[in-house]
């Protein structure tokens, strides 16, 4: 498989039974990943934010990786989050990663605290140097607050196999600053904010890791072509389409909505998300069901096939 890092990428919701115990449901993931790469999307992406990494076991994870690394079948790239506080845990799960068999590594901030960007420099060399993978940087700052400037991001750029950013800062600024490093360097932006993916595009892009596209897969796939063949008129739509998906996303904690709107649509019984996160009431469920219709994917039946 040769390795591009490009289009749309699915940062996938983590299957769970709904039961006390809430383990991971390996069916469902199955279903998912088939439905995703079978609708278009050039990479499958696990262990972030949408996937629930940060309430998920080391060994979860680790099992989870090897099981969906064996779901693809190299079909596409398998992007794997190994981010952690501490960057002795963060090498150690890049490297068990790595063995496999994840094509590229997603390493999002230290979270809680602080870091200077010095400190912030030495965590991602050291994690770069211990692994071979194209590493991908993860700027999502209201959530770890922890932010990576545009300047360090520049000096990180020159380490070998760091080869881009995510960005879901939703800051157009930004944005622009990555897109100039991107420019000037054998570097890739990716941007993580679904809304600014037109925007993202038209600044250089090369994909976003689009959580929409968990159920909404054909919007995000027809963007990107749309985007790639400058065809305006439909870029704007499919634009403006995701956010009727985005617009009751608000109705519960992440990823707890896109995961009952997987469930609902048909396409994997993607299960609750892990306490303390709660379950969607009915007046939710009617809600999700309406946005669902929108886009014609109200009891689909792909989770069948």
């Amino acid at each position: 498989m040769d390795l591009k890092i490009e289009g749309i990428i699915t940062p996938i919701v983590t299957p769970f039974y709904d039961d006390e115990d809430q383990n991971i449901n390996y069916e469902a993931a199955e279903q998912l990943i088939n439905h995703l790469i079978r609708h278009g999307v050039k990479g499958i992406f696990i262990l972030g934010s949408n996937g629930e990494f940060h309430v998920l076991e080391e060994d979860e994870k680790m099992e989870f990786a090897k099981r969906t690394i064996e779901i693809v079948a190299k079909r596409v790239p398998v992007y794997v989050g190994t981010g952690a506080c501490s960057t002795k845990m963060t090498v150690r799960l890049s490297k068990k990663m790595e063995e496999l068999g994840a094509n590229v590594l997603s390493v999002i901030t230290p979270y809680f605290l602080k870091p200077t960007d010095r400190e912030l420099y030495e965590h991602y060399r050291e994690v770069a140097e211990s692994v071979k993978l194209p590493i991908i940087l993860y700027n999502m700052p209201r959530a770890t607050g922890c932010a990576l400037k545009p300047e360090l991001v520049d000096w990180l750029a020159d380490i070998p196999n760091i080869a881009g950013i995510k960005d879901s800062s939703g800051d157009l600024k930004t944005l622009a600053a990555y897109a100039e490093i991107a420019k000037n360097k054998d570097f890739s932006l990716l941007t993580g904010s679904d809304s600014k993916i037109s925007y993202a595009y038209g600044l250089g892009a090369v994909g976003a890791v689009a959580g929409t596209s968990n159920v909404i897969v054909d919007v995000l796939v027809g963007l990107d072509r749309a985007l790639r063949e400058n065809n305006t008129i439909e870029a704007e739509k499919l634009q403006k389409d995701i956010d009727v998906l985005r617009n009751v996303l608000k109705l519960g904690t992440v990823p707890g909505v896109m995961k009952r709107a997987v469930e609902l649509s048909g396409i994997a019984k993607a299960g609750p998300a892990r306490k303390p996160v709660r379950k969607l009431t009915k007046a939710d469920d009617r809600e999700i069901k309406d946005m669902l219709a929108y886009y014609k994917l109200l009891d689909s039946g792909e989770g069948n096939k």
